[in-house]
């Protein structure tokens, strides 16, 4: 009996220490964001005044995962797994010059079993004129 459960424990520390595709107690867990490229790079201020619908391109978003313009989290449009989409506007953006975008992705864990889970991209600049 004893043996069994050294068998158990060592099974289970050995699993909460993988990836999350090896760990069956990582079902939940969310991969983190990756972009790669905006779409458009560039727009004038005229454009974020009426409204202009940036495109994030890249990989691992899911329908809770959020654009960060300049740190402020919008809600996106997920298109699929490697495209985001949300509108900007003056709300967000207040005059020309460079706007940071990131995509951040909220954990999918209710416990820490070892698995990572979520995150935030690196920074895509956008450029305004």
């Amino acid at each position: 009996m004893p043996v069994r459960i050294f068998l158990l424990v060592l099974a289970f520390s050995t699993l909460t220490g993988c990836n999350n595709t090896l760990n069956p107690l990582c079902g939940s867990a969310r991969p983190m964001p990756v972009i790669g490229s905006l779409s458009p790079s560039t727009v004038t201020f005229a454009e974020v005044q009426q409204g202009v619908v940036l495109t994030v391109n890249g990989s691992n978003f899911v329908p809770a995962s959020e654009i960060m313009v300049n740190a402020k989290a919008l809600a996106a449009k997920a298109n699929s797994s490697e495209q985001l989409q949300v509108t900007l506007t003056t709300d967000v953006i207040s005059g020309p010059g460079p706007v940071n975008i990131k995509v951040s992705t909220p954990s999918g864990n209710s416990g820490d079993v070892g698995c990572s889970s979520g995150g935030v991209s690196t920074v895509l600049v956008l450029n305004v004129h």
